[in-house]
């Protein structure tokens, strides 16, 4: 397997490329490509779905005439088969929406620039039957679209502003790789403004001075420090070297000192062994049967036999 993928093969001294035979194209122009469905479609004969992502082996060909280009793009025909019924099924790339176009064998279930074109022209509809039937509301409309272009033309003056300072600073530190196309904008900018000038102005707007730029946004542009830097990194020279010397001796002696003075040993404390207190328990003497026995005689029974017990007898 190590000969399979190398870069340098051997040709023998007798080797005729004339021999060599060439690669013919097809005579009907077709290339087999290997592709996916770029959308969902259904096929016009048997109502077959075939969803975005199947594969097919396909035939690609170059589509001619007047719209087989768009702004010297080629466009392109590829050739499918239904899964089902087999019925050829051919579509087309369309660069001028980014998309595919279908164009026979089946219909395609939803088409993104169809879809917006189809908006747009009843949006221009509505907006203009509104104008015919209210002309409070045409005027509107009119107002709110010229004042949208003129936000847009306020943001295009600043961003044309903004790059023009850049071009200016650039300029000023010498270049930067700008070349001649800074300078011809440069001075298309100088024309403009002396034009301008000329011209009558409001007085309410400020004043602008030779660079296009008002006097406080020159103050900005000035105060702005562009490349530099506060700290720089010098190389150290002798004078550094001997006084980092200096501070390693320094330091070294330090030690040494400390490691010569004796080390005052800190009384170590011993540990205290706990004490531990055990309760004795209380014992009881009992008292032996026989004078349990006689204490039992000795007391009076309880009830109406002891009452009677206590008395004397007739006798007595």
């Amino acid at each position: 397997m190590g000969e399979r993928k190398v870069i340098n093969k051997y040709l023998p001294p007798d080797f005729d490329p004339s021999l060599v035979p060439r690669s013919r194209r097809p005579k009907d122009g077709l290339v087999s490509v290997r592709m996916m469905l770029p959308f969902s479609i259904q096929c016009s004969t048997c109502s077959t779905f075939m969803y975005r992502g199947r594969k097919f082996n396909s035939k690609k060909e170059n589509m001619q005439g007047p719209n087989g280009k768009y702004l010297g793009i080629q466009r392109f025909r590829f050739y499918i088969k239904c899964t089902a019924c087999s019925r050829p099924i051919t579509f087309l790339t369309d660069p001028k929406n980014a998309d595919y176009e279908m164009e026979s064998g089946a219909t395609r279930n939803y088409e993104l620039a169809k879809d917006k074109q189809v908006t747009e022209e009843s949006f221009e509809k509505e907006m203009e039957e509104e104008a015919k039937e209210d002309p409070l509301r045409g005027l509107e409309n009119r107002v709110l679209a010229s004042q949208r272009e003129m936000q847009e033309m306020d943001n295009l003056e600043a961003i044309k502003a903004m790059n023009m300072r850049h071009l200016q600073l650039m300029a000023s530190k010498g270049g930067g790789g700008i070349g001649s196309e800074a300078e011809a904008i440069m001075a298309t900018r100088e024309t403009k403004l002396h034009l301008q000038q000329d011209q009558q102005q409001p007085q309410d707007e400020e004043e602008v001075n030779e660079n296009g730029l008002t006097e406080q946004e020159e103050t900005l542009v000035r105060s702005i420090q562009f490349g530099k830097r506060k700290e720089s990194i010098r190389r150290l020279d002798e004078e550094d070297e001997r006084n980092l010397e200096e501070l390693r001796k320094q330091q070294a002696m330090m030690f040494e000192k400390q490691q010569s003075e004796p080390k005052i040993s800190k009384p170590t404390k011993q540990p205290t062994i706990p004490v531990i207190k055990v309760k004795r328990k209380r014992v009881v003497q009992t008292p032996p049967p026989s004078v349990k026995k006689q204490k039992e005689e000795d007391t009076p029974s309880s009830g109406l036999g002891g009452l009677l017990g206590g008395y004397g007898s007739d006798s007595d």
